[in-house]
């Protein structure tokens, strides 16, 4: 159920994964040639798990080429992706005991960030937004930041996966 959108995230074709929240290791890599690719970071036994997400997608961006960022609009959009990685898994944090598990893919048109735990929770932005008080602004910025975002729930299994995409640099 997206967000933003009045139809599916599935426009695009499948979802890079399910909110199965299976887990493939605490860091694994499926680098496809051709298509998308895709990273997962289980955070199982993790702490400290909003540097070390934050961590995972940076090398992530560098395998992917968009660092070093050559020009100032690459540069900030790879600090974009970097931000909404550290709100999505900030929020896990406080409302849902932690993520289990974060999933970040490429396709060369889009970055896919999903995060999943077994928060029952339905994240939303604040409203109104009241910019001068502290606290309650992460998915205010990732709606500002992200092209979509939304929540996946699978039926029968605790939990959710939130997910966000931004736009690739140009």
């Amino acid at each position: 159920m997206s967000t933003t959108r009045p139809f599916s995230p599935g426009d695009r074709g499948p979802e890079p994964s399910g909110a199965s929240g299976a887990s493939e290791g605490t860091e694994s890599s499926v680098e496809p040639s051709a298509g998308p690719r895709v990273r997962r970071l289980d955070f199982a036994g993790q702490s400290g798990v909003v540097p070390l997400a934050r961590d995972f997608a940076r090398q992530a961006l560098y395998a992917w080429g968009w660092l070093p960022a050559a020009t100032a609009d690459q540069r900030a959009a790879a600090e974009d992706v970097l931000l909404v990685v550290s709100e999505l898994v900030t929020n896990a944090c406080l409302h849902a005991e932690g993520p289990d598990e974060m999933l970040i893919a490429w396709d060369n048109k889009v970055i896919r960030i999903e995060v999943s735990d077994k928060g029952t929770g339905q994240p939303a932005p604040r409203t109104p937004h009241r910019a001068g008080r502290p606290g309650g602004h992460g998915m205010f910025i990732v709606q500002r930041l992200c092209l979509d975002w939304g929540v996946v729930r699978a039926p029968g299994i605790a939990g959710k996966t939130v997910w966000a995409e931004l736009g690739a640099p140009a």
